[in-house]
């Protein structure tokens, strides 16, 4: 019997919140931090081994991250369990967008993706020319 080219996606739920600095930005350079939780909601551990991002900004500039684990870490996340972390992003022109992925591994070595739900990166009360 063949293994599934990819497994299903555990309950594993991704939740993030962005806030925009404006003290550590310029025009052409914004700066947003972001605090991402990841709750498993399965009835199985899961370890978190590394991250894909997609980062968009207005003026259609794109960048691919990838990398292992988060903030240096491969965080081991058990059935009810949490991983909170923070990180930063920079754009040019905003508003810009970020969505992405975490590749998972199980106790049995299954991997799966698990998607970050897309975010806005914009900055508070700016008015978007058209």
């Amino acid at each position: 019997m063949s293994q599934p080219a990819s497994a299903p996606a555990p309950d594993v739920r991704v939740h993030v919140d962005v806030s925009y600095l404006p003290a550590h930005s310029a025009p052409g350079r914004r700066l947003f931090t972001y605090v991402i939780r990841i709750e498993n909601r399965s009835d199985e551990t899961w370890q978190l081994l590394a991250r894909h991002w997609d980062i968009l900004d207005a003026s259609g500039r794109q960048t691919v991250v990838d990398g292992e684990g988060v903030v240096g870490e491969q965080p081991v996340i058990p059935p009810g369990g949490a991983f909170v972390y923070d990180s930063f992003v920079t754009v040019q022109d905003t508003p810009g967008r970020m969505a992405g992925h975490y590749l998972m591994q199980d106790a049995w070595g299954v991997r799966v993706q698990v998607p970050i739900p897309p975010f806005v990166l914009e900055v508070p009360g700016e008015r978007t020319l058209n």
